[in-house]
């Protein structure tokens, strides 16, 4: 279990797209399908879908473009220090040492040990290359790409795939046809997950969000180490998220 006493505390909601009705959006859908959805459901529908591409074959992996600068800092300092965290072994328990803090209204975890080493305002990074490293990137980044003030920041320079820039058009678009003072809706937490895969390049995680209402739904992801980081794969056709009855078969984890 992570460490319920480490638990930081909370702050207001600083993104319309991490007001409520987009966040029960994005934990119901899984995290790259509700960025697709939420864009939908905030813009023309038939022009989105002409801006979603085709899938990526996964060979396109190796040959994907690099990210931008990896903490978008101007200062050109973008070294990460040398994290304790060595170990390769796939967690079987909640990693330990694990904090929480809420990032607008989502719980997300950071450890000393396994990053994020270097926390600003939007960019979260740094991470292990490690299982838990990558546990943790995934459960930030996908967060903080939705949710922070800067997210074009974030999406740049944390994830990469063929899903990318199109999400960053229509959620331009998006921004400036939709009101911004939308509230309503419940807030989705990270409640569980299990690798699929992993290996020092690629992890594939199945991450678990639970609603108020005690419904769960499990949606994959994945990060690819780029550039001494993890970043997030945000592919051109993303698997759908899958309803689950229970946390059976993966690993309680979460904040709240």
């Amino acid at each position: 279990m992570a460490d319920p006493g480490s638990y930081t505390g909370a702050s207001e909601p600083r993104s319309p797209w991490l007001r409520p009705g987009f966040v029960l959006a994005a934990a119901f859908i899984g995290f790259v399908a509700v960025v697709a959805g939420a864009v939908v459901l905030t813009s023309d529908p038939a022009g989105q879908d002409d801006a979603l591409p085709a899938s990526r074959p996964p060979a396109d992996r190796a040959t994907a473009p690099a990210t931008s600068s990896p903490s978008g800092d101007e200062s050109g300092d973008d070294r990460c220090p040398e994290l304790p965290d060595k170990r390769q072994e796939l967690p079987t328990a909640a990693p330990r040492g694990v904090t929480w803090a809420l990032f607008g209204a989502v719980a997300v975890p950071a450890s000393e040990e396994s990053g994020p080493a270097v926390t600003g305002d939007d960019v979260a990074r740094c991470y292990a290359r490690t299982p838990v490293g990558a546990l943790l990137a995934t459960s930030q980044i996908s967060v903080r790409y939705l949710a922070a003030d800067d997210w074009r920041k974030v999406t740049r320079v944390q994830t990469v795939g063929a899903g990318r820039d199109a999400y960053i058009t229509g959620r331009t678009e998006a921004e400036k046809k939709s009101p911004t003072d939308q509230d309503g809706g419940v807030h989705g937490q990270i409640a569980g997950f299990r690798f699929v895969t992993y290996d020092d390049s690629t992890a594939v995680v199945q991450t678990v969000w639970r609603f108020p209402d005690g419904a769960l739904q499990a949606a994959t992801t994945t990060v690819l180490w780029r550039d001494g980081d993890w970043r997030l794969e945000y592919p051109a056709d993303p698997a759908p998220p899958i309803p689950v009855g229970s946390l059976a078969g993966y690993t309680e984890w979460g904040g709240v």
